[in-house]
Protein backbone atom coordinates (compact mmCIF):
# COMPACT_ATOMS: atom_id res chain seq x y z
CA UNK A 1 0.00 0.00 0.00
CA UNK A 2 1.07 3.56 -0.59
CA UNK A 3 1.23 6.66 1.54
CA UNK A 4 -2.32 7.74 0.74
CA UNK A 5 -3.94 4.37 1.37
CA UNK A 6 -1.96 3.85 4.59
CA UNK A 7 -2.91 7.27 5.92
CA UNK A 8 -6.59 7.05 4.99
CA UNK A 9 -6.92 3.49 6.31
CA UNK A 10 -5.33 4.31 9.65
CA UNK A 11 -7.30 7.55 9.99
CA UNK A 12 -10.62 5.81 9.30
CA UNK A 13 -9.86 2.92 11.65
CA UNK A 14 -8.84 5.18 14.53
CA UNK A 15 -11.67 7.68 13.99
CA UNK A 16 -14.10 4.78 14.28
CA UNK A 17 -12.50 3.70 17.56
CA UNK A 18 -12.60 7.28 18.83
CA UNK A 19 -16.30 7.58 17.96
CA UNK A 20 -16.98 4.24 19.64
CA UNK A 21 -15.67 5.73 22.90
CA UNK A 22 -18.96 7.64 23.02
CA UNK A 23 -17.35 10.81 24.41
CA UNK A 24 -19.75 13.71 23.96
CA UNK A 25 -16.88 16.22 24.06
CA UNK A 26 -14.94 14.43 21.33
CA UNK A 27 -18.06 14.03 19.19
CA UNK A 28 -18.78 17.74 19.49
CA UNK A 29 -15.20 18.64 18.53
CA UNK A 30 -15.34 16.35 15.49
CA UNK A 31 -18.71 17.85 14.51
CA UNK A 32 -17.39 21.40 14.86
CA UNK A 33 -14.40 20.53 12.68
CA UNK A 34 -16.65 18.98 10.01
CA UNK A 35 -19.00 21.96 9.98
CA UNK A 36 -16.16 24.50 9.82
CA UNK A 37 -15.15 23.11 6.42
CA UNK A 38 -18.56 23.33 4.76
CA UNK A 39 -19.37 25.97 2.15
CA UNK A 40 -20.10 29.35 3.71
CA UNK A 41 -18.94 32.88 3.03
CA UNK A 42 -15.70 31.21 1.96
CA UNK A 43 -15.76 28.54 -0.72
CA UNK A 44 -14.41 25.03 -0.09
CA UNK A 45 -11.18 25.67 -1.99
CA UNK A 46 -10.35 28.70 0.15
CA UNK A 47 -11.12 26.81 3.34
CA UNK A 48 -8.90 23.90 2.36
CA UNK A 49 -6.02 26.22 1.50
CA UNK A 50 -6.43 27.92 4.89
CA UNK A 51 -6.48 24.52 6.62
CA UNK A 52 -3.42 23.40 4.67
CA UNK A 53 -1.36 26.51 5.39
CA UNK A 54 -2.28 26.56 9.08
CA UNK A 55 -1.43 22.87 9.36
CA UNK A 56 1.99 23.43 7.80
CA UNK A 57 2.76 26.36 10.08
CA UNK A 58 1.66 24.28 13.09
CA UNK A 59 3.75 21.37 11.72
CA UNK A 60 0.99 18.74 11.92
CA UNK A 61 1.84 16.15 9.25
CA UNK A 62 -1.47 14.29 9.65
CA UNK A 63 -3.39 17.55 9.23
CA UNK A 64 -1.31 18.45 6.18
CA UNK A 65 -2.06 15.06 4.59
CA UNK A 66 -5.75 15.42 5.34
CA UNK A 67 -5.95 18.90 3.81
CA UNK A 68 -3.90 17.87 0.79
CA UNK A 69 -6.38 15.05 0.16
CA UNK A 70 -9.32 17.42 0.51
CA UNK A 71 -7.54 19.97 -1.71
CA UNK A 72 -7.30 17.33 -4.41
CA UNK A 73 -10.99 16.42 -3.93
CA UNK A 74 -12.17 20.03 -4.34
CA UNK A 75 -10.10 20.49 -7.50
CA UNK A 76 -7.18 22.63 -6.40
CA UNK A 77 -4.26 22.56 -8.80
CA UNK A 78 -0.66 21.75 -8.00
CA UNK A 79 0.22 25.39 -8.65
CA UNK A 80 -2.42 26.63 -6.19
CA UNK A 81 -1.34 24.17 -3.51
CA UNK A 82 2.35 24.95 -4.03
CA UNK A 83 1.72 28.69 -3.78
CA UNK A 84 -0.19 28.23 -0.52
CA UNK A 85 2.55 25.98 0.87
CA UNK A 86 5.12 28.60 -0.09
CA UNK A 87 3.25 31.20 1.95
CA UNK A 88 3.02 28.77 4.88
CA UNK A 89 6.77 28.20 4.74
CA UNK A 90 7.41 31.94 4.65
CA UNK A 91 5.20 32.46 7.69
CA UNK A 92 6.38 29.39 9.60
CA UNK A 93 10.06 29.72 8.77
CA UNK A 94 12.63 27.13 7.87
CA UNK A 95 11.44 24.75 10.59
CA UNK A 96 8.49 24.01 8.25
CA UNK A 97 10.78 22.67 5.50
CA UNK A 98 10.82 19.01 6.69
CA UNK A 99 7.01 19.07 6.72
CA UNK A 100 7.02 20.73 3.32
CA UNK A 101 9.11 17.84 1.97
CA UNK A 102 6.57 15.32 3.23
CA UNK A 103 3.73 17.45 1.88
CA UNK A 104 5.27 17.50 -1.60
CA UNK A 105 5.76 13.73 -1.45
CA UNK A 106 2.15 13.17 -0.35
CA UNK A 107 0.73 15.52 -3.01
CA UNK A 108 2.72 13.65 -5.65
CA UNK A 109 1.35 10.37 -4.36
CA UNK A 110 -2.21 11.75 -4.52
CA UNK A 111 -1.81 12.25 -8.26
CA UNK A 112 -1.40 8.48 -8.63
CA UNK A 113 -4.50 7.53 -6.64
Amino acid sequence: MGLVEDFNGYRSKMNEKIMDSDSLIIKRIFNLDTNAYTEGHLDLKSKELIGLTCSLVLRCDDCVKYHLGKSKEVGLTTEQVNEAMGIATLIGGTIVIPHLRRAFEYWEELSHV
